[in-house]
């Protein structure tokens, strides 16, 4: 990728005065046309050349009709995806709206052009000129201008939006547009993850917008430039969505094999239990399962063995991230270190993954579990040149070895790990009271509460709350709908929950939506645990600025260190594969991608 040649109106100014004919002749040579790429990757390697005809994991003998019925939980109340306030129905961002690229998932960053036909950066790496393809419609009819994309980048980042786009795109300085279908991203400063993400933020018309209020929060059906139209809607319990037969683009590479069914209809169930006996009656057609009780014990019956129905074990490379028990540092309850360290040795994995789990989790032992980003062994000397101009700030043992999570395998037990973590309240001040619960100096109980989303984790924190209570500690959990919950975790409404932090293959601006102080007082952020240290900043602009796969593995590793030092959650587990099960009538690629979800490679299924 080349440095874009100047736009129209720098062109004719440079040629109204003399100039000599040697700089004219290389002033010629500079503005030549581009050789345009259709991709884009993090270490300039791609998988799929500039001619590819599609991704080894969909089929050219993927047939269109039929109908793909799938289920979610709660409910829906607004047709935005991209705002704060409410909640939309699934897949409305994925079928509804276009970015200018999409990733493949074979690969562990690499994007290629859909509404982007080419894609050129400049060799400074601080601007980015897409160029439109020229079929490109929305659903209307209307054509996806150069005009269209700067108003999209500046709705995602303005405050309309929810709060995490800003945080995400913060380094898009602005768009400029050169005409009508290219327009050059700036940047504010170099980092090599920029031109891939620039290419995700969805793409809205104008001149609908002008119309319709961006953050109207109705059920109006909105415009976009995707596969689907939303043909009806039943307010927070189905959603239909039919195939465009005039979608523009069909023919794209990245499109051909995907989206084969002629409708998808999302049902919604309050109960996951109660979604499960509607999948087994055949109500909907797919389910991924992250219940491992239920997938031991409840994916069997007569369509089980009759094949009607079927389960799988889809195994993929995905980075797992890290799930737990959340601290929320906003409490004070839970700024003391060594509270955090007491809390988490009362908490038996090992007890629960034989008992409760079928033994079929792994620990997770890092915030970036099951990818070559997790922390291991004393730091490397790349680690060393990261975390020492920050010591000073650090907790001593980031510079030690990582330990693993407190464990009940023998020789170490229960009763040994609840007398460390009784040393630990003691010496934080923690004494025990009258009434069996710890005290403070000044008479408060040592008490909060759990806040759950599922019934399923109220069998995972009886036990938890069991060894909690033998220290003292007055704990209780409560299981609220969908809807509260996330309006709470928007509001930052709670003491502990359970959190998830995903990660990508390669991660980056996302760091700062979960970690960086600047998101730890924006509503709706994913900074669940309330994380301000100016130590956690550095590390996360570290890996924002990583310019090689090699800094950026040991940039992670150095967060990973820090974050497991501070004790912010309490380890959950994790699975190196999707629990799936749908009913026998699907035909799919040969080709399992390496990098999904299960909904990412179900759009390249079809019905026999």
């Amino acid at each position: 990728m080349t440095r874009p040649a100047p736009n129209p109106r720098e062109r004719s100014r440079l040629f109204a005065t003399a100039i000599p004919p040697l700089l004219l002749l290389l002033l010629l040579t500079w503005c030549q046309p581009l050789l345009a790429e259709s991709g884009i990757s993090l270490d300039g390697k791609r998988k799929y050349g500039n001619d590819f005809q599609g991704f080894d994991y969909t089929s050219p003998e993927a047939k269109v009709g039929g109908t793909l019925v799938l289920h979610s939980l709660g409910g829906f109340d607004k047709m935005n995806p991209y705002t704060l306030k409410g909640t939309p129905p699934d897949l409305l961002g994925a079928l509804v709206f276009e970015r200018l690229t999409v990733p493949s998932l074979d690969e562990p960053f690499a994007h290629y052009g859909l509404l982007a036909e080419s894609i050129d950066l400049a060799e400074d790496g601080l601007s980015l000129v897409y160029t439109l393809h020229p079929k490109a419609r929305f659903a209307d009819g209307s054509p996806v201008t150069a005009q269209d994309v700067k108003f999209s980048l500046e709705t995602m980042k303005s405050d309309k939006a929810s709060p995490g786009f800003q945080a995400y795109w913060r380094d898009i300085q602005g768009a400029e547009v050169i005409d009508t279908h290219r327009v050059r991203f700036l940047f504010s400063r170099k980092n090599r993850e920029l031109p891939l993400i620039a290419g995700e933020i969805p793409i809205f018309s104008r001149a609908y917008l002008e119309k319709i209020p961006f953050d109207k929060d109705d059920l109006t059906p909105p415009l976009g430039s995707g596969p689907y139209l939303v043909e009806s809607v039943d307010p927070g319990r189905t959603i239909t969505y039919k195939r465009n037969p005039e979608y523009w683009g069909w023919e794209r590479p990245v499109n051909r094999g995907m989206y084969n069914f002629e409708r998808i209809v999302v049902k919604y169930y309050l109960d996951p239990v109660v979604a499960l006996e509607a999948f087994k009656a055949e109500e909907f057609d797919f389910i991924s399962e992250n219940n491992s009780k239920q997938w031991a014990r409840d994916y069997e019956g007569s369509k089980f063995t009759s094949g009607e129905l079927r389960k799988e074990l889809l195994h993929h490379k995905n980075g797992a991230g890290i799930q737990g028990f959340a601290f929320n540092l906003r409490r004070p309850l839970f700024k003391d270190l060594r509270v955090r360290q007491a809390l988490s040795l009362a908490f038996d994995f090992e007890w629960s993954n034989r008992n409760l789990f079928y033994d079929q989790y792994r620990r997770s032992e890092s915030y970036f579990s099951n990818s070559e980003m997790a922390a291991v062994g004393k730091p490397t000397p790349e680690e060393l040149a990261i975390l020492e101009p920050l010591r000073a700030k650090l907790d001593p043992v980031v510079f030690e070895a990582v330990q693993p999570p407190p464990s009940t395998t023998p020789p170490a037990s229960l009763r040994e790990n609840l007398l460390k973590a009784k040393e630990l309240l003691t010496a934080a001040g923690w004494r025990m009271g009258p009434d069996k619960v710890l005290v403070d100096g000044q008479g408060n109980r040592f008490a909060f509460e759990v806040l759950l989303s599922s019934p399923a984790f109220e069998r995972i924190m009886a036990p938890y709350a069991a060894n909690l209570k033998k220290l003292g500690v007055a704990v209780s959990y409560r299981t609220v709908d969908l809807s509260l919950y996330q309006r709470r975790l928007d509001e930052f409404d709670y003491d502990l929950i359970v959190a998830v932090f995903p990660q990508s293959q390669s991660p980056g601006n996302e760091q700062r939506s979960m970690w960086h102080s600047t998101s730890a007082t924006i509503r709706g952020s994913q900074n669940r645990i309330g994380l301000a240290d100016p130590a956690v900043d550095a590390l996360v602009e570290n890996i924002i600025q990583a310019q090689d796969r090699k800094t950026l593995i040991a940039a992670c590793r150095s967060l990973d260190r820090v974050l497991l030092a501070g004790h912010y959650l309490v380890p959950h587990w994790y699975l190196d594969a999707h629990r799936i099960a749908f009913k026998n009538r699907f035909a799919r690629p040969a080709t399992q991608p390496l990098f999904f979800s299960p909904e990412d490679w179900l759009f390249s299924w079809w019905v026999r």
